[in-house]
């Protein structure tokens, strides 16, 4: 009896032990992790194109994450914040619906698998910012000091001001500068002064995605870069019917001239050659003097160097070599002899310079390719954005 009590106590003993040491193991689990939550930071229902889809994660890590359109074409895209976020690095584009994949995994090891759809603004008409002069225009000979930096518009533009915040120019060496509206698609940079020969010119416009106004949006952004070349500035004097040529600064060249008779005088001002055409056709009609109407006239004119687009120009006129050191017979250009048309046919270019002066017209308008520096330094410097 004696050995069977103590048997039984031993054997609630070891029952009772085994029981603590299960309760002991228990407490040392640790309870299971919560699910990770994944979320997507939207500013809005519909994103414009430029801003970033952003994916979230709390209680774990992003393990991947993928945007795609509907032809599939995924949109490049980053980790952030140690795993915990992913944004995309690329604009995205208009009108398009994107799909967000996103897998998250917690503590535990454990994944949560996201689905969401974004997408973004549809704009009733988009506008590109072209620049002039065309880049592959002047790629060899570069420009001249009196061209302006310009973006003309494919549509017109009522939010000028919000559009000038995004359009930048950085010169080397440094000229600063201001912009000015011609009109309601075109937008000019110029310096006080001519550009210093040999200055490299960057400019750009960041307006995918910006609200032009009315409606209409960026197209896409528009980056170039210029080189000036040497400054070419040629004097037209009405008063003694000579055009002196600068190089540099340094006169190099003088020759006998006409300009516009006392009935179509020429601009006064600087002009800026904005084309060169060997032959062109110029014809009285198109301003409304046509055959049998007097003063009609229809002449091919060879080695133009466009100066405005009301049609004047420097080019060879061999009918009025006798007048030309002595009287004003043109129509508005500058008429010079075939020699000296040549000569200034190879030497000037585009945005270089030629100043009329005692012709008895009317300054060059702003807004007639190029009229820019008729406009007094302190006007153009306040700009015309909110005019």
């Amino acid at each position: 009896m004696i050995v069977r009590k103590y048997s039984r106590v031993v054997v609630a003993l070891c029952v009772f032990a085994v029981a603590l040491l299960a309760a002991a193991c228990g407490a040392d689990e640790a309870p299971a992790a919560p699910p990770a939550q994944v979320s997507l930071a939207s500013p809005a229902k519909k994103l414009n194109p430029t801003d970033e889809i952003l994916v979230r994660v709390t209680g774990g890590d992003l393990a991947t994450v993928t945007v795609s359109n509907g032809s599939g074409k995924k949109v490049d895209g980053v980790s952030t914040e140690g795993g915990a976020a992913w944004r995309t690095t690329e604009d995205l584009g208009y009108g398009t619906e994107y799909t967000v994949a996103a897998d998250a995994v917690n503590n535990d090891g454990k994944h949560t698998r996201k689905t969401f759809t974004v997408s973004t603004i549809d704009p009733a008409d988009t506008a590109y910012a072209n620049v002039v002069p065309a880049p592959e225009v002047v790629a060899d000979e570069g420009i001249g000091v009196g061209q302006p930096m310009v973006f003309q518009f494919t549509k017109p533009v009522t939010n000028r001001a919000e559009v000038e915040k995004r359009l930048k120019v950085t010169t080397t060496p440094n000229q600063p500068g201001a912009w000015y509206w011609t009109d309601d698609q075109n937008v000019h940079y110029r310096a006080k002064d001519y550009w210093e020969p040999g200055t490299k010119i960057h400019i750009e416009a960041n307006i995918y995605g910006l609200d032009l106004g009315d409606g209409i949006y960026g197209a896409e952004d528009t980056a170039v870069d210029y080189t000036v070349h040497d400054s070419w500035v040629a004097k037209a004097d009405g008063a003694t019917e000579l055009l002196t040529v600068f190089h540099n600064g340094e006169q190099v060249k003088q020759m006998p001239m006409s300009l516009g008779e006392p009935s179509t005088p020429s601009h006064v001002g600087p002009h800026v050659v904005s084309e060169r055409l060997d032959s062109v056709v110029m014809d009285s009609c198109t301003y409304g003097v046509c055959a049998g109407d007097p003063g009609y006239y229809k002449e091919t004119v060879y080695k133009n160097l466009r100066i405005s687009n009301d049609g004047e120009f420097v080019h060879a006129a061999p009918w009025s070599t006798s007048q030309q050191g002595s009287s004003n017979v043109s129509h508005g250009c500058v008429n010079l002899s075939d020699e000296n048309a040549q000569w200034m046919f190879d030497h000037f270019h585009i945005g270089d310079v030629v100043e009329i002066t005692n012709s008895g017209g009317p300054e060059l308008p702003v807004w007639d390719t190029y009229g820019d520096w008729a406009v007094p330094w302190k006007t153009w410097k306040a700009g015309n954005a909110d005019a």
